[in-house]
């Protein structure tokens, strides 16, 4: 199951808090899907802190990178330190 991958993947960031949906089925058939998945990712993890969001997104997407268009075809994240919440 790509969640479970994905969970796993990630799990270098040590997230305090972790939430993934799988909205694909909102998206069956649109226009430029390949059967990838779409899912929106939020997370919060100490290895945010003193990093801007493009920092941040990178370390995401360079743990996900193979899976990204085929498996993943949209991902959506939102990020935080836990000292922003």
């Amino acid at each position: 199951m790509t969640e479970d991958i994905i969970k796993k993947r990630l799990a270098f960031l040590n997230p305090t808090q972790f939430k993934l949906e799988n909205e694909s089925e909102l998206h069956r058939g649109h226009k430029g899907n390949n059967g990838g998945e779409h899912f929106n990712l939020y997370i919060v993890s100490d290895s945010f802190e003193d990093k801007n969001t493009m920092e941040r997104h990178r370390l995401i997407y360079k743990a996900l990178e193979d899976l990204i268009p085929e498996t993943i075809h949209a991902l959506s994240i939102k990020t935080f330190a836990p000292t922003e919440l």
